[in-house]
């Protein structure tokens, strides 16, 4: 089972940007926690990150094209304004999770609008960094 895990902007600044919100973890302590428990599932994990729309679509288009079995995506300040990232979720086709560290519908009324959350099979918002490891059990099962 392959697993790609997608983060937007200013998802590299965690423990950095408003450690009030997001904690103090950094990025790195997230990935290194998802590569131990994706080792103790057996699944292969790859961890894209860019504050680059663009980018973002590409490497969920590139998903397809590398036969990923399942996305776990944290949009980001993304999540609220593309349609970009909602239609290439649709194009690929693949189980793909919405994380976020926070819980958006808790904090200013913009950031209750999801787009891509209608391509999504799940969202998880608001357990901090143990969101990504719900993510990743809830794809372990669904695709296992």
């Amino acid at each position: 089972m392959r697993i790609l895990v997608i983060n937007g902007p200013n998802m590299n600044m965690l423990g950095i940007r408003q450690p009030e919100i997001y904690g103090h973890e950094t990025y790195e302590d997230l990935c290194t926690m998802l590569r131990q428990e994706a080792e103790r599932l057996g699944v292969e994990i790859r961890f894209f990150q860019s504050n680059h729309e663009g980018a973002l679509v590409d490497a969920i288009q590139q998903a397809y094209f590398d036969h990923v079995d399942g996305i776990i995506i944290n949009p980001a300040a993304y999540t609220h304004t593309s349609v970009a990232l909602l239609d290439a979720v649709k194009a690929v086709g693949i189980p793909t999770v919405e994380v976020h560290v926070s819980d958006p519908d808790s904090r200013e009324e913009f950031r209750h609008v999801s787009y891509i959350r209608a391509a999504c099979t799940a969202t998880i918002r608001g357990h901090g960094l143990q969101g990504y490891l719900e993510a990743l059990a809830l794809l372990h099962t669904k695709l296992g």
